[in-house]
């Protein structure tokens, strides 16, 4: 057939043929297939003679080890194709593993394995099976939240005070599971947490993801980064982000509203730096922007914060305030009582100056920076003629634990000084050169009776709070507290445990430790309760080593553990005495109750070992005594294991108190423990302190003072405070 077809081809002459030998070996004998290929001609099998062969070669078996190994290996593959149909159809509980035969010719040609060995795998490194999981692990798409429902879970955070919690809600639920984009919603409310609790850094640290993040700053923001400096756990911490904030505001050209200038007046005002606060106060009048209570509320705050000359400053910034018409509230009258209790009032001209400005009226007293002067006014007289049916205060020379302005009247109506009023006004006052504490800066704005007649007038309601503040600036004798107590049974308040601990520091700070412990009688009178700050303040009257162990033995039997400020207190009695049996016995508790010295702890023993050194190099005849030497020898000995105990044996004060000093941002990083946390119990967390009415304390069996006899009939037989129109008031009688 093949040479018919060459004779075909050859006969037509116009084809070219092409001629292809094929050699095949097909069950075990070799043909010679000659193919040709021509062009525009189909071929078909059955012209070629294929037909024919496949017929015949259909029943024909192959050869014994060709046909073994080519059959299993279509077997094998027939049965995998099989095994993985039917797989499609079950459900994937009915799911087998298949085994896969492995291929070992690799590894029995590896050159590294010798022998029947074998090559054990290559461990995973951990960090590369994290990323993998991480990155084949699809989104839980079913569980992703929306922004509101996150911030819900964030504010029911910080509202049980667990800001470790609501933080990682953003860094880690919702950016590392969720991969959720957070919007700045989460961020404000987060940066606004960390703001209440003091979190400075972590603060600034979310207000910089937030800008990376390409995100909206809202004014509120800024707000609350200035509080969050507000609120730092130091001064320089404080200062140093919100000036940096500040000139980062500037350089962006932001139009600063109401709200963000009283929190930058909170900032700077309570880390007083009272010159930048009084200059943001020129640029509100400059931009004309509402000057409200709350402003002038932070101005008051920030004359607080100058010890010098707050009273001052706090004097001109009132009656600037009454000018303007805004009407003083509790906020304000507690700032002022602030003031008086911690500011002098600096120069004593300057003082008169602006006494002189108030008193005219006329005078327009701008709020200026510190370094700007006042207009020159007259000095006040300091000779006025004493009449008698008015009040003269002068320096009292006969009593030094009494008020150094004694007040004389021959009138039975008590007036006093009250520069505080909307019509001020000095009285008989001679000078102002002998005004130096607390109680006497008061009876300049009109004491107790005037201060509380001014607060009614303007319909403001008093706290236990206020009366606890007060407490502290009234003249340092019984029958000023009788009074005061007076007033608090007559307006119906309730006192807590705050108010008592600080009328035992008050009587220790004046060396009555009898009196303190008469008020441990008026708790329990009241039916309160002490508290470790009441063991505090208890702990000043502790002058022998006795009373020391009295009071721990108080302390255990009530389960309140002794703390650093309570041996504080004991060592500064232990180093005023100079009692070496006392310093070391405050030395052993603090080893024996596992206590970290705090700075002034350390301060108090490095002052009280250079002391004595110094007594020793001047050869005081008190140290030549052998119970001097015996004495001390053991305190140098107790000492210096105390410093080789707290690992600051070698170091300097500086050094030590670096070295031992509280990181305060520690505080954020660490995990709550369950149970043993009281603000993770809402009904703890938001639960008051307990106030009592002390209606059962006999006010008039209280100790008095021995040279005022007829202080109680004249307390009885003082007017009474009338009822105000105004039914919210709780000066009115009941």
């Amino acid at each position: 057939m093949l040479t018919q077809l060459l004779r075909n081809a050859v006969a037509r002459n116009f084809y070219r043929y092409q001629q292809q030998c094929i050699m095949t070996q097909h069950r075990g004998s070799m043909e010679m297939v000659l193919r040709a290929k021509f062009l525009h001609v189909k071929v078909y099998d059955k012209d070629a003679g294929l037909k024919e062969k496949r017929e015949a070669n259909k029943n024909k078996p192959m050869s014994a080890v060709e046909n073994k190994d080519a059959w299993d290996g279509i077997r094998q593959q027939q049965a995998v194709k099989e095994e993985l149909s039917q797989i499609k159809h079950q459900t994937k509980e009915d799911i087998k593993e298949i085994d896969v035969p492995i291929d070992n010719t690799a590894a029995a040609n590896d050159p590294d394995l010798f022998g029947d060995a074998t090559k054990a795998p290559l461990p995973e490194d951990e960090g590369d099976k994290v990323e993998d999981e991480y990155i084949s692990r699809p989104t839980r798409r079913s569980k992703k939240l929306r922004t509101k429902e996150y911030a819900a879970i964030i504010k029911e955070h910080l509202n049980n005070h667990r800001l470790k919690d609501a933080i990682e809600v953003l860094e880690i639920r919702m950016i590392k599971e969720d991969r959720v984009k957070p919007e700045n919603y989460i961020y404000n409310l987060l940066i606004s947490g960390c703001a209440k609790a003091g979190y400075t850094r972590k603060a600034f640290q979310l207000y910089t993801k937030m800008r990376q993040r390409g995100l909206k700053v809202k004014e509120s923001t800024y707000t609350s980064l200035f509080n969050a400096c507000a609120n730092a756990p130091s001064r320089l911490d404080g200062l140093t982000t919100a000036r940096r904030l500040k000139e980062n505001l500037l350089e962006k050209g932001y139009e600063a509203n109401v709200k963000n200038y009283n929190a930058m007046l909170k900032a700077f005002g309570r880390w007083g730096d009272i010159e930048t606060v009084y200059m943001l106060a020129d640029e509100m009048v400059d931009k004309k922007l509402e000057m409200n209570g709350e402003t002038y509320n932070f101005l008051l705050q920030a004359c607080a914060s100058d010890t010098k000359m707050g009273f001052r400053h706090c004097l001109l910034t009132w009656h600037k305030m009454l000018r303007q018409g805004i009407q003083p509230d509790y906020y304000s009258f507690n700032a002022v009582l602030r003031c008086v209790r911690d500011c002098g009032f600096g120069e004593l001209q300057t003082m008169e100056q602006a006494l002189k400005g108030i008193l005219i009226g006329n005078e327009t007293i701008e709020i200026t920076s510190t370094s700007s002067s006042l207009h020159q006014l007259e000095n006040i007289s300091g000779d006025v003629t004493n009449a008698s049916d008015k009040l003269a205060v002068e320096k009292s020379n006969e009593n030094s634990s009494l008020s150094s302005l004694q007040i004389e009247s021959d009138a039975t109506s008590l007036v006093l000084p009250n520069l505080l009023a909307p019509h001020p006004h000095l009285g008989s006052m001679v000078s102002l050169a002998e005004v130096e504490k607390p109680h006497e800066r008061f009876l300049l704005v009109g004491g107790l009776q005037g201060f509380l007649e001014l607060m009614k007038s303007y319909h403001i309601t008093p706290d236990i709070e206020t009366f606890t503040t007060m407490l502290e600036v009234i003249p340092p004798t019984n029958s000023a507290e009788k009074q005061l107590l007076t007033y608090i049974r007559k307006i119906g308040l309730k006192a807590d445990i705050d108010f008592f601990n600080i009328l035992i520091k008050k009587r220790a700070m004046r060396f009555d430790y009898e009196g303190g412990k008469e008020v441990l009688s008026m708790i329990r009178t009241a039916g309160l309760h002490p508290d470790i700050v009441t063991y505090g303040v208890l702990a000043l009257g502790c002058t022998t080593v006795e009373s020391s162990r009295e009071l721990l033995h108080q302390m255990r039997q009530n389960n309140i553990r002794m703390n650093i400020q309570i041996l504080g207190a004991m060592l500064r009695q232990g180093c005023a005495k100079k009692s070496f049996p006392y310093i070391c016995e405050i030395i052993q508790i603090s080893l024996d109750e596992n206590i970290k010295p705090n700075d002034i702890f350390l301060r108090h023993l490095h002052n009280f070992h250079l002391q004595c050194a110094r007594a020793i190099d001047d050869r005081h005849p008190s140290t030549k005594t052998k119970l001097f030497k015996k004495q001390h020898k053991e305190f140098c000995d107790k000492y210096r294991l105390y410093k080789e105990e707290q690992g600051i044996a070698n170091l300097k004060l500086d050094d030590a108190i670096k070295k031992l000093r509280e990181r305060p941002y520690q505080q954020y990083k660490e995990d709550y423990e369950e149970g043993m946390e009281p603000l993770k119990n809402q009904k703890i967390a938001q639960k008051q302190k307990l106030r009592k009415y002390i209606k059962k304390i006999k006010i008039q069996n209280l100790k008095g003072d021995e040279d005022d006899i007829n202080v109680l009939e004249e307390l009885k037989e003082a007017p009474a405070l009338t009822p105000p129109k105004n039914e919210k008031n709780p000066f009115r009688s009941n």
